[in-house]
């Protein structure tokens, strides 16, 4: 059987969520995949940074533009393999008999305000598509396939629910290793002085900076926290902007404590782990996730985690987080405080967290897809 293997989004040089699960997901298929004949496809300049089994090979692609539609439909065309595993929501519009998609979510239909209006009609049609043509649907969560269920009317059996796993320390920072060699990464020391820059204490977000993720509240709940409780904590926003980011920046800008709001972009993944580990808490009031890796990334490193009671969230957090309603900035602001106020509670949360994060695992999450491609 030939194996082809969508791999244009795992090897990208700054990645964040769906460029992590791809990767994420390749990596560990090796193994279970190791005697099938894989191909991975790529765009011109992107390949692995790992080693491949004897079996699989690299496909490069060139496209300047429409890759997935155009170029890979192409070589679905000239070269159709048994089947296709698209890890990140959007098969060609010419593709196997069989194909397996992940969708990660419908962010763009339940959270519209966060999105363009040209993103969310490209989204719908292409995940439409998608869910509509693929042989099996994986959602990352069973509230994603709710939604898929109720909004998009795909039948039941046609999803399998596969969770997404926690950061594996070892094997993370070895795959990594080619890039901090190189100018992605820096040196040891330009890491360990931009790390050096944040006093401690600290509360922590990780994500993309924009409206569907809440940050314009987190800024309003550290105001009133500084404000009513006195907290002597600075606040850390750790990604790239998106969209709605100059709400989050007018915030910023009008907070009375805005020299203690610092914006470290996106940074290295060595970087991330060092912010998370040194957090006081983190904080994730998201107005709608279809999984949350970042939750289950802070508790396996034993930060306390405030976040949404809504979408996939409690799901993904289990009892091991303390929940705020996303839409109300007293709300998120009273879980903060609770966390910082009652050692009882905080110690709890981390335990919970952590036994929690245990849940997922990458290796187990890439048998799972294994089977279904094989099925």
């Amino acid at each position: 059987m030939v194996i082809g293997i969508d791999a244009s989004r795992a090897f990208l040089r700054n990645r964040t969520g769906i460029e992590e699960y791809a990767y994420q997901v390749i990596s560990h298929l090796r193994d279970p995949l190791k005697d099938e004949r894989v191909i991975l496809y790529v765009q011109e300049g992107r390949g692995p940074d790992f080693e491949l089994p004897a079996s699989w090979q690299v496909r490069t692609l060139r496209s300047p533009r429409f890759w997935t539609h155009i170029r890979l439909s192409i070589e679905m065309l000239l070269h159709r393999p048994d089947v296709l595993f698209v890890p990140a929501h959007t098969i060609p519009f010419i593709h196997p008999g069989r194909s397996v998609v992940t969708v990660h979510g419908l962010e763009y239909e339940c959270s519209p305000e966060s999105y363009s209006s040209w993103d969310r009609l490209y989204m719908r049609a292409v995940i439409r598509f998608s869910c509509r043509v693929a042989e099996t649907v994986i959602a990352v969560s069973e509230n994603t396939k709710r939604d898929l269920m109720s909004l998009y009317g795909v039948t039941e059996g046609k999803i399998r629910v596969v969770y997404e796993g926690k950061p594996e320390e070892e094997s993370h920072v070895k795959s990594h290793t080619s890039h901090i060699e190189t100018r992605e990464r820096g040196t040891k020391n330009e890491i360990e002085n931009k790390e050096s820059e944040i006093e401690k204490p600290y509360l922590l977000f990780v994500g993309r900076i924009e409206e569907r993720k809440n940050v314009r509240r987190i800024v309003e709940a550290f105001d009133i926290l500084k404000k009513r409780n006195g907290i002597p904590h600075r606040l850390v926003l750790v990604g790239k902007p998106g969209y709605g980011y100059e709400d989050v920046k007018n915030a910023i800008e009008a907070s009375d404590f805005q020299d203690e709001i610092i914006e470290k972009g996106y940074v290295c993944e060595e970087e991330k782990g060092s912010l998370l580990r040194n957090a006081d808490v983190f904080v994730f009031p998201s107005l709608y996730e279809g999984f949350g890796l970042p939750v289950v990334e802070a508790q396996a490193v034993g930060i306390p985690v405030v976040t949404s009671d809504s979408s996939s969230l409690p799901e993904i957090g289990g009892d091991g987080a303390l929940y705020a309603d996303p839409l109300s900035v007293e709300s998120i602001a009273l879980r903060i405080g609770e966390v910082l106020s009652e050692p009882a509670v905080r110690s709890a949360i981390i335990k919970k967290g952590e036994t929690n994060a245990d849940r997922f695992d990458w290796g187990v999450c890439a048998d799972e897809i294994a089977a279904l491609i094989r099925r």
